[in-house]
């Protein structure tokens, strides 16, 4: 039976993951988060773990050379806040922490797959290869994110099997407490359930109209098979993109989740806030062929929203 951790365990992908490792029988399972929000609590309900640290713990340990006898890793945690502005803080928590968590697998041998994301792509310019070494995010947490990716890929030494997995849109099961933050479609299922409409951010592009602002949207519980493919293939290292390959508009999502509440569409269009104006992602969307070629097979079903 394997050892594994699981930092961001009590959050949106982590207890998600948590529960399909339980599922395939794996219960020695350390879990690293940080509760401030009780809210996170309630996503550790019937998950079977062995252990609960506190993320500032956990570090304080492995810095003291505690060996947990780990397996593998899988490194979930993270502040995705894409409004964040604290370079600092971003960079210790989401670029040092994760760099942190390498040196001690490499320590251990333990097996590390971690989340990147797809804020590193920045507006696309250069293009969304998970091939690409010289991009520009547009916020600091994907600059956090590809700094890391950058690091990675610079290292001699590393974990018997590396993985950097760049999440696109994901959305799906307890990520109610990511409030800001949770998907666009968690925000429209409350929006239409509370008011009856749904609100949207007006363009400022002029390539881009009111509504067709497009992402590529993934349901969580297809991101955690990816995540097990890589447990199941321990000699295959590398970054790759985890979306699924197809672009959709938020005004088709918005027609979507009318459509699942049978409800008339009612959609506002509102100003984007200043601060939000030269950070927002207009378009992205993984090309998923470097995933395709070491051999998952997958399908991405196309009833994503009636999940």
């Amino acid at each position: 039976m394997k050892n594994i951790i699981v930092t961001g365990g009590a959050g949106f992908i982590g207890s998600n993951l948590v529960k399909a490792l339980n599922e395939k029988g794996y219960e020695n399972i350390i879990i690293v988060d940080h509760l401030a929000d009780n809210r996170k609590r309630n996503n550790l309900a019937g998950r079977k773990y062995v252990r609960y640290y506190d993320k500032k713990e956990f570090l304080t340990l492995i810095e003291r050379g505690e060996d947990f006898k780990t397996d593998v890793v899988f490194h979930l945690g993270a502040c995705s806040d894409t409004t964040e502005t604290n370079e600092d803080y971003m960079i210790s928590n989401n670029t040092v922490y994760s760099q942190k968590l390498f040196e001690y697998c490499i320590r251990g041998k333990a097996r590390l797959i971690y989340a990147s994301s797809a804020a590193t792509y920045g507006d696309g310019a250069q293009g969304y290869s998970d091939d690409v070494f010289e991009l520009k995010p547009l916020n600091l947490y994907g600059y956090s994110k590809h700094l890391f990716d950058k690091w990675v890929l610079s290292t001699i030494s590393r974990p018997p099997q590396c993985v950097g997995l760049k999440f696109f849109n994901v959305y799906g099961p307890n990520e109610y407490h990511k409030d800001k933050m949770a998907s666009v479609i968690f925000h429209g299922y409350t929006q239409v359930k509370k008011e009856g409409k749904i609100k949207l951010f007006k363009s400022y592009r002029k390539d881009f109209k009111d509504g067709q602002q497009k992402r590529d949207f993934i349901y969580v519980k297809d991101v955690i098979k990816i995540c097990l493919f890589f447990l199941e293939n321990g000699g295959i290292n590398g970054i790759f993109n985890v979306g699924t390959g197809k672009a959709r508009s938020f005004l088709d999502l918005a027609n979507s989740v009318f459509k699942s509440l049978n409800k008339q569409p009612q959609i506002k269009f509102i100003d984007m806030p200043e601060s939000l104006k030269d950070k927002y992602q207009y378009f992205t969307e993984a090309p998923m062929n470097k995933l395709r070629q070491i051999g998952y097979k997958e399908k991405f079903y196309e009833q994503w929203l009636h999940r």
